[in-house]
């Protein structure tokens, strides 16, 4: 039998979690509840505030998933709990992860593509091979782990990350680059490979849970890497065929589309993305600035919830009250958003972001954030 929750940390606030589940709900069934909800994406920094350490986040889903619940109720932020890193789903294609002390874990060593034809030597794992995998693996320790002790948290995750991304970790980004332009039929299979391990990944979790919220990155392909027609092309499109066939094993409703990084130039295209009824698509960077909220909610606002994206840099480096200030700014833009409006920053809060700056981002939504 697993640790009792106790072992981490005490019990959690049942009032609380009720009213925060309210909050949370508002977006989804269109009845806006107390305030914004703010989600600066805690992952590491729930375990180092909490005297853990980055790598323990990773190596101890338990933990992990205990420390999101105790450190969202200590920021009063969202209801549910949320474990993953990128580089998923690469350990069943051959790749090599490295828990590092400072970082999420890292692919090492020898990558299983090489040259071009090696393309056609990967095999991609079924769901039942996926069921006996260590990414899979990983996830069932944690949730269940969170479905025995804390049964009203419990929200299985499938996370996607970036699947552009993944397929350049199979052979190395600088090569994966090269041959979008020189050889983009052997980018294509890697993709292809990299879509079909994460939908059954998702499918698996659907299976043993009952349905998988789908959280889905587009780290690489954004505008500073690629033009348009390819992040369509090595992005969007894969994410359409990615999403239609999770769902139909048994995958979501819930969607969450996080556009990592810069992406001046393709944000429009992403309009084309699968949206089912409870989407948040979330953009990190219009070019070195935070995402517009005003441009979200004229682009998005009528298809999707929105998320804001207070700089992950400011977070880190900046002090209260500038979070405050660009917290307020954000939040009067985007809490009228037809379909819901979350707060929240341009990508996971660092690590070691001072506690004060979360909680401006928490103060700017009780304080302007009212419905």
């Amino acid at each position: 039998m697993s640790a009792p929750p106790e072992v981490f940390f005490p019990s959690i606030n049942t009032d609380w979690h009720g009213h925060a589940a309210k909050r949370f709900a508002g977006p989804f069934v269109g009845v806006p509840f107390d305030r914004v909800d703010v989600d600066p994406i805690i992952l590491p920094h729930a375990a180092i505030i909490n005297g853990y350490t980055l790598k323990e986040f990773y190596m101890r889903p338990k933990l992990g998933l205990a420390s999101v619940c105790w450190t969202n109720e200590l920021y009063d932020l969202l209801p549910v709990t949320h474990w993953f890193y990128s580089n998923v789903w690469l350990r069943e294609l051959g790749c090599k992860l490295e828990f590092k002390e400072t970082l999420p874990p890292v692919v090492t060593g020898d990558r299983p593509i090489k040259n071009p034809e090696d393309a056609d030597k990967l095999h991609i794992p079924d769901v039942s091979e996926i069921e006996k995998g260590p990414t899979f693996s990983g996830f069932v320790e944690g949730y269940d782990f969170v479905k025995q002790y804390f049964p009203n948290w419990f929200v299985p995750i499938h996370f996607t990350f970036c699947l552009t991304a993944m397929a350049a970790e199979l052979t190395g980004v600088d090569k994966f680059m090269l041959w979008t332009l020189k050889q983009p039929k052997i980018c294509h299979k890697l993709m292809e490979t990299v879509m079909e391990t994460s939908t059954n990944g998702a499918i698996a979790l659907a299976k043993r849970y009952g349905f998988a919220m789908m959280v889905i990155g587009g780290v690489l392909a954004n505008s500073d890497l690629l033009q348009p027609a390819k992040v369509k092309e090595f992005g969007m499109d894969y994410h359409i065929k990615h999403v239609k066939k999770a769902f139909k094993g048994g995958a979501g409703p819930q969607l969450w589309y996080h556009l990592c990084g810069n992406h001046s130039r393709d944000y429009m295209i992403w309009k084309d993305e699968f949206f089912s009824p409870f989407t948040v698509m979330h953009i990190g960077y219009m070019g070195k600035e935070s995402f517009p909220v005003s441009e979200a909610k004229k682009v998005y606002g009528n298809m999707a919830t929105i998320m804001s994206s207070v700089d992950t840099k400011l977070m880190y480096r900046g002090t209260p009250k500038e979070v405050y200030d660009v917290s307020k700014q954000m939040i009067l833009e985007g809490k009228d958003s037809p379909r819901g409006f979350v707060h929240g920053c341009a990508c996971e809060v660092p690590a070691y972001t001072p506690p004060g700056n979360i909680y401006a981002m928490v103060k700017a939504a009780r304080e302007w954030g009212k419905y």
